[in-house]
């Protein structure tokens, strides 16, 4: 199998990117261990592996969604896998029916049903140089056209932020969070990592990079926030089930919202809101996130319901979030610029 070869200077980059996000004393750390994660799951069950206060921020290392026998099998050099990931595909055997190692749970003091948790992407950094995109016929959107699987390996620079994804082609990078979400109900026991939900968790939304928020609604004590699924990049829909997949170092800030009352995940980003549908039909997803945005310019804009309702054909994008982990996802992007 050929080696995929990656030049030192992204190797050194990244390294010191992930380094100069550890130096803030005021930021907890937060690493993936066998016991610091939620194997494919959220759950009000779950045991918190950090307990903070709101106002608190925190650095969290992520790990792809991977093993390591996938990535050597793929060209990735051994000394590339993180030891992180080797400890954990090897001996964490407590896992959920999805199959992203989320980082966490963090319990946030004070977060009661009913509040709201503000999460605020302060910073996101490559924790290595390479990412992958993979599909197979079990998956994705078109998984009658595709017989066999494939995992394609795309180097990352980290000193130019692109992706290398062929000798031509080069992709803007923009790492943010796949996944990030709280505990669901109790009633609804140990829920899968794929799909999202009204505890937010796989939103694969491209628009929650750094210098954005994300606004979960809270349904257990203490919220039980995980993160994972690190992307550095993805284009919307992503629809044969993977982005440029790859490890992830973000800084958050937790806040308990307790003025704040919502039904499911909302967003924020420095120009626009961000309303969302999620379902498992895409019709009711984008109905979803037009009443969410409704709801959204009536509560905060105090706008009548007939001109939030005209202004969102007029002015708002509805985007296609992502289309291929059972529940679809529907975001609604609603400027700031036209409000004066």
């Amino acid at each position: 199998m050929k080696r995929v070869i990656f030049v030192c200077v992204i190797v050194a980059s990244v390294a010191a990117a992930a380094q100069r996000a550890t130096k803030r004393p005021d930021v907890k750390v937060l690493e993936p261990t066998p016991t610091t994660v939620a194997y494919g799951y959220y759950s009000a069950d779950a045991k918190p592996v950090l307990r903070i206060q709101s106002g608190e921020r925190i650095r969290v290392h992520t790990l792809l969604t991977s093993t390591p026998a996938r990535l050597e099998g793929a060209g990735v050099a051994k000394e590339q896998i993180e030891p992180a990931l080797r400890d954990i595909v090897d001996t964490v055997k407590d896992r959920g029916p999805g199959g992203h190692i989320l980082t966490g749970p963090i319990l946030v003091e004070g977060a009661e049903p009913g509040n709201v948790l503000e999460v605020a992407v302060e910073a996101i950094a490559l924790a290595i140089p390479y990412a992958y995109n993979a599909f197979s016929p079990r998956g994705g959107f078109l998984p009658q056209d595709f017989s066999e699987s494939r995992m394609k390996i795309i180097p990352l620079d980290g000193k130019r932020m692109v992706a290398r994804f062929a000798d031509n082609i080069e992709i803007p990078l923009r790492p943010f969070f796949g996944s990030m979400g709280v505990a669901p109900p109790p009633a609804a026991g140990r829920v899968s990592s794929a799909p999202p939900g009204k505890h937010a968790g796989n939103l694969d939304n491209k628009d929650l990079v750094a210098g954005s928020t994300l606004y979960i609604p809270v349904h257990v004590p203490g919220a039980l926030f995980e993160v994972g699924d690190g992307h550095a990049g993805q284009g919307n829909g992503e629809v044969d089930i993977t982005a440029m997949e790859t490890s992830l170092v973000g800084t958050f800030q937790f806040v308990v919202r307790k003025d704040m009352h919502l039904k499911g995940p909302r967003g924020e980003t420095p120009t626009h809101w961000i309303a969302m549908g999620l379902d498992p039909d895409l019709d009711q997803a984008t109905i979803n996130a037009t009443r969410d945005a409704i709801d959204f310019l009536v509560t905060e804009k105090h706008l009548s319901r007939e001109d939030a309702y005209a202004l969102c054909s007029v002015a708002v994008d509805f985007n296609i979030t992502q289309a291929v982990d059972g529940t679809k996802g529907v975001h609604a992007m609603i400027p700031k610029s036209i409000f004066k």
